[in-house]
């Protein structure tokens, strides 16, 4: 099946999902995740009609960028960010989606500051408690916005999560619960420069059950483009 025959069978099934739930299907947005796909295959998922494009790795947001690939799309970060590569996406991206730590929200702030704007982030939680993951832990969250005010140059736009994964359909959902239940807690606080605007969980296994349990955007990819060469992955 062609890109554009993948994303209308994903938009159909989170239709599907959304209405299942008593959800507006048009409060979830596609993102999506295009790691170790081309240019052309970006271009033809944004013609396509998905919401944004997430990117995992620098090297490819960087040559992506030059090519003029996401252009008629937002595009985000997705994937581990090491701190000395901040500076190469601060300002390139509409949102930070995987601000797994302190150490590296203060080094966004501090780009973000030299180059005097305000960048979007997603904390990342490390809902499944994993020790092989990155990721705030659940109970770190509400603690760490109490201080959320330091970082003058973020605003914290929500939240992402990873969860285990699963085997068996269903199986993510008490994390997905979590995750919605913390976005609630955090909203009732009311900290400065945060907003809830966006619940990032689900991907190509998992989303109708994200999408049941309030996730406002799936980061799709192996159902939008096929699977990825990791043979490739490991070469490069």
């Amino acid at each position: 099946m062609s890109i554009a025959s993948n994303v209308s069978a994903i938009r159909a099934r989170m239709a599907g999902a959304a209405k299942a739930a008593g959800r507006d299907p048009g409060e979830i947005q596609l993102c999506a995740a295009t790691k170790m796909n081309d240019a052309d295959a970006v271009r033809q998922a944004i013609a396509a009609g998905v919401d944004c494009c997430g990117e995992n790795r620098v090297q490819e947001l960087v040559l992506k960028s030059s090519q003029n690939a996401y252009a008629g799309a937002p595009v985000h970060f997705i994937g581990h960010l090491q701190t000395n590569k901040v500076r190469q996406v601060v300002g390139h991206v509409d949102l930070i989606q995987s601000v797994d730590s302190a150490h590296l929200l203060q080094a966004i702030n501090a780009e973000a500051g030299k180059q005097s704007l305000i960048q979007n982030v997603l904390l990342e939680v490390n809902i499944g408690r994993e020790a092989s993951k990155g990721g705030f832990a659940p109970e770190e969250i509400l603690p760490f916005l109490e201080h959320i005010d330091e970082f003058r140059n973020i605003r914290v736009r929500g939240l992402m999560a990873i969860p285990p994964i699963s085997h068996h359909s269903g199986e993510n959902r008490k994390f997905f619960q979590e995750m919605l239940q913390l976005s609630v807690d955090i909203t009732e606080k009311k900290y400065d420069n945060v907003s809830m605007d966006c619940l990032s969980m689900g991907m190509s296994d998992d989303f109708e059950d994200a999408i049941a349990c309030g996730s406002t955007m799936i980061r799709v990819g192996t159902a939008i483009f096929g699977a990825r060469d990791y043979v490739k992955l490991h070469q490069t």
